[in-house]
């Protein structure tokens, strides 16, 4: 079975075309810069008909089914589903809470039924991995109307990336967690999906109890262009002193914080890095308050689960960054975790467990793959529909 994967942002569409028999990627590729000056792509159907023959052989279609990311699935949808417009329905519903994402998601659905008709089509969603949390985690400490009117609550992203990593320490490392006597199916799992997005889940007993990301992804770490977590005072101080108005606001948190506005020099953390090496001052202070950050979400959920038997590192930054990966693990020394030195000294680590067999805690990097999760998820659905 062949499947091809498209995950669609507002101004890109990337996509990748799997062999599911032979798990490999027969082809891939990016196309950005969509609508944007200067560019000869305009729409997300031009996108798609430019892919067209990257996917086809002799003008015949070379796959069985599509799987496309759809960022928020609200509380409609806690599995992957085949397409139909009452689908498309209820992702048109949940746009509000994601007015970056699903319309493009959306706009990439309906390019598909447009050019590639009668091919089967489903929705993976970021959000549902997380609807395992209960009431006590997903709620906020609002007058309950709110949540009742608008399902105005906690529902986390990024969940494709942290479920893919959890079945991959499922699958994959029973054998390797030597200083665990429980089975793989009761461990309390921490999950760290760090790259310009960023996110951290709690994972007990195969369930998410919570994770940091809430009603849309500005809440949690501090990321790129995002200030994560404040005082929600700040917003009408901000209203009142500077006269802005509540979209100023908005782009402000969403648009202008972290990274961009903590640095002043760039909202991509490979140019921090970069920039920390020539001793940037507000790069370097960037990255302290990015660590402190992910220590005291780790260490609160190691105290929600009571404590934790694994932590997962994942995405970009943790996959490749040694130099962050050694400062957060001196920070959890309390933990009795110690760095295999020998096995994290490359900045490219992947798929391997950089804590010593004597850690209590035991400290894995696995590469994420969001696009073979879909694939995945597809096939599955399918198969079994």
């Amino acid at each position: 079975m062949k499947i091809l994967v498209i995950n669609a942002w507002s101004s890109s569409l990337k996509y990748q075309l799997f062999d599911m028999e032979k798990n490999v990627v027969i082809v891939k590729w990016n196309i950005e810069h969509i609508w944007e000056n200067g560019s000869e792509i305009k729409t997300h159907t031009e996108a798609l008909h430019s892919i067209l023959p990257d996917i086809s052989v002799d003008g015949k279609l070379e796959f069985d089914a599509i799987g496309h990311r759809v960022v928020h699935g609200g509380e409609y949808f806690q599995q992957p589903v085949i397409i139909t417009d009452e689908v498309i329905a209820r992702i048109e519903e949940c746009s509000d809470l994601a007015p970056l994402h699903n319309p493009a998601n959306l706009e990439a659905i309906f390019a598909c039924k447009k050019l590639i008709p009668g091919v089967v089509q489903v929705a993976v969603f970021d959000t549902a991995f997380h609807q395992t949390m209960e009431p006590a985690h997903y709620l906020y400490a609002l007058p309950t109307k709110y949540y009742e009117t608008y399902k105005i609550r906690r529902y986390g992203f990024h969940g494709i990336s942290h479920q893919y990593v959890y079945e991959q320490l499922i699958t994959n490392y029973k054998l390797q967690i030597t200083n665990l006597k429980k089975s793989v199916n009761d461990l309390k799992v921490i999950t760290c999906h760090i790259w310009n997005w960023a996110s951290i889940t709690a994972i007990k007993n195969g369930k998410v109890i919570e994770t940091s990301m809430g009603i849309t992804p500005l809440e949690g770490l501090m990321m790129w262009t995002r200030s994560g977590n404040i005082d929600p005072a700040i917003i009408p101080y901000l209203m009142t002193h500077e006269s802005m108005t509540a979209d100023e606001v908005s782009n402000l948190l969403n648009k202008q914080s972290w990274l961009l506005g903590v640095s002043w020099v760039s909202n991509d953390m490979r140019d921090i890095f970069a920039w920390i090496e020539q001793w940037n001052k507000k790069c370097s202070l960037a990255l302290d308050m990015y660590i402190n950050s992910l220590v005291k979400y780790i260490w609160s959920y190691t105290a929600l689960l009571w404590w934790v038997d694994v932590i997962i590192l994942t995405a970009w930054i943790m996959e490749h960054r040694t130099i962050l990966r050694t400062i957060l693990l001196e920070k959890l020394s309390w933990m009795w975790i110690t760095l295999d030195v020998e096995t994290n000294k490359n900045d490219a680590v992947l798929e391997k467990i950089i804590s010593t067999p004597n850690s209590k805690t035991t400290v894995i990097v696995i590469p994420t793959n969001e696009e073979y999760m879909i694939a995945k998820e597809t096939k599955q659905l399918i198969f079994h529909s």
